[in-house]
């Protein structure tokens, strides 16, 4: 049977909400890392304890929490998005061309939106994760995510 251990309650008022929007230029399909930039929001609004909430303003590009030491993760996660949602598939939708419905399907399986816990004015991410921007297309994109964070301000 598996042992479960919880940490002590972190309680904060709610001293502060701010937000801001990265503008992003992608190079057409792949991972853009995105938390250097949530780090530097983090301590430009003064944040101590809260929630780090992220949202994409696309449907065809999305956010994911994934492992950053092993650059092949991000290789085989694009495969299989590929393999699950292919370019070559005669889709009803191809107005703006044959990259275009792929990139809703895989924005779909994935997310639009990422929230992290913050304690201390540190993302509460695991050794290995990182917070990625997904562009599903296979042209460069400038992307829109919307960074917000509400808890407790440093004192």
């Amino acid at each position: 049977m598996s042992e479960i251990r919880r940490s002590r309650p972190r309680v904060s008022a709610l001293d502060i909400c701010a937000q801001a929007v990265l503008e992003v230029e992608t190079r057409g399909e792949g991972f853009t890392d995105l938390t250097r930039e949530a780090r530097a929001f983090l301590v430009e609004v003064g944040a101590r304890d809260g929630m780090l909430h992220l949202f994409c303003r696309h449907t065809s590009a999305s956010l994911t929490i994934q492992e950053n030491a092993d650059p092949d993760v991000r290789v085989d996660l694009l495969t299989a998005l590929r393999r699950l949602a292919p370019a070559g598939h005669p889709w009803v939708h191809h107005l703006e061309g044959p990259d275009d419905m792929p990139a809703h399907i895989r924005t779909a399986l994935t997310a639009s939106d990422v929230s992290i816990p913050v304690a201390e004015g540190a993302l509460r991410l695991g050794t290995w994760q990182a917070v990625y921007l997904i562009e599903h297309r296979t042209r460069p994109h400038t992307r829109e995510v919307v960074l917000c964070f509400c808890g407790a301000a440093r004192d």
